[in-house]
């Protein structure tokens, strides 16, 4: 059966060279980075130059980047430093965040008691930025979380303009970038951002491994004791051929960036082309012009079709998903769509489309060939 993997929103397909990379380090460099014998050094080497790499392509300190197991374990330390540490009263987010900062950030609420605040969402899933400046207006310690690019529908938030906004009120900015980070240029020279993050297996690298940018003098404290590692913020014995694997997988996804980009853009394209011709009725949840890599489709179908629509695509070899796939069992439509959709379109059968540069134009028309059968 033809397979074809159009989920990349929720993982992606690690490089060949990256998994060679890993498999070279587990071999050969297996010494704990915190022994003082060569075994040691040597991994300690890899893992700091694994650390300049990545603070090279996002142009910042390496002494910034620290080394985590994940998105999740990112957000849930700087939300958690932030409000424990740096006695931050309120919170502001969006409704339309990842579970990693809106359970992260309930459990801080009912835990120290502070304010959360939830800016408006626009309907194409784009945050109200007004509102946003209306209630950083109320002066109170404050720390903005919103996310770079949206998971479910890919929609972009303008860093550079919220940064500015922060800086103007004296707010701290935390941006969940782990569907940005390796897709698209950040400098954090030029953006206002005090805290981003980002996960391996989004870029092509390994799962369980990710890292969180942390400005100088940011006063962050650990969430994780023991050892020194990590400059004494993230302790536990570092995994070096995940973070070699990490380091590699981002390198090449930049050196590639401009080929790929314009190349899953296009399929993005021909995709939207082709469901224009065939399903005149759908319709984008966002817009068309949101992340190149990510697109989210009500289908003119009825709702009844919507609880055996994955499956059948799934019998058929596809794999595609109707948001997070953290949250993939469950029958509740997603939290996304329910702030910008009505009740009604609510109801349909949706689907996130998102793509790699290992997709064709071949997989695109076996998606909608399948369609028409249901």
């Amino acid at each position: 059966m033809k397979k074809v993997y159009l989920d990349n929103a929720s993982t992606t397909a690690i490089r060949p060279e990256v998994i060679q990379e890993m498999v070279q380090i587990m071999t050969n460099d297996f010494g704990n980075p915190s022994s003082t014998h060569s075994f040691g050094r040597n991994t300690k080497t890899i893992i700091e130059l694994s650390r300049k790499n990545i603070a090279k392509h996002l142009n910042c300190s390496a002494q910034e980047i620290i080394f985590t197991s994940s998105g999740t374990e990112s957000n849930n330390w700087i939300l958690r430093s932030v409000v424990k540490d740096l006695k931050t009263q309120r919170i502001i987010t969006s409704k339309i965040e990842h579970h990693a900062v809106l359970h992260a950030v309930l459990a801080l609420q009912l835990e120290f008691g502070i304010q959360v605040d939830y800016v408006k969402v626009n309907v194409d899933g784009s945050i109200d930025l007004t509102h946003l400046s209306s209630l950083l207006s109320d002066e109170k310690k404050t720390i903005v979380s919103l996310m770079h690019v949206n998971n479910e529908t890919g929609s972009v938030l303008d860093l550079d303009r919220v940064g500015v906004i922060c800086k103007q009120y004296g707010a701290l900015f935390h941006s969940d970038t782990v569907q940005s980070v390796g897709k698209t240029e950040i400098d954090l020279q030029k953006i206002p951002v005090d805290f981003i993050l980002a996960s391996a297996h989004k870029f092509h690298g390994p799962k369980g491994v990710g890292f969180a940018f942390i400005r100088k003098n940011s006063g962050l404290q650990p969430l994780i004791f023991g050892g020194e590692q990590e400059k004494g913020l993230r302790a536990g014995t570092e995994a070096v051929h995940q973070i070699a694997g990490m380091a590699m997988a981002l390198s090449l996804s930049y050196e590639n960036l401009e080929a790929e980009r314009k190349y899953i853009y296009d399929l993005k394209m021909y995709l939207i082309e082709q469901l224009e011709i065939h399903f005149p009725g759908f319709k984008i949840n966002g817009k068309k012009e949101d992340f190149y890599n990510i697109i989210n489709i009500i289908l003119p179908f009825s709702a009844d079709k919507t609880a055996m629509l994955l499956f059948t695509l799934d019998m058929k070899g596809i794999a595609v998903s109707r948001g997070s796939a953290c949250q993939s069992g469950s029958v509740k439509p997603s939290h996304v769509l329910k702030e910008m959709l009505s009740e009604t379109d609510l109801k349909l059968p949706n689907l996130r489309i998102s793509f790699s540069h290992y997709n064709t134009k071949e997989d695109i028309d076996w998606l909608l060939e399948s369609l028409k059968t249901i």
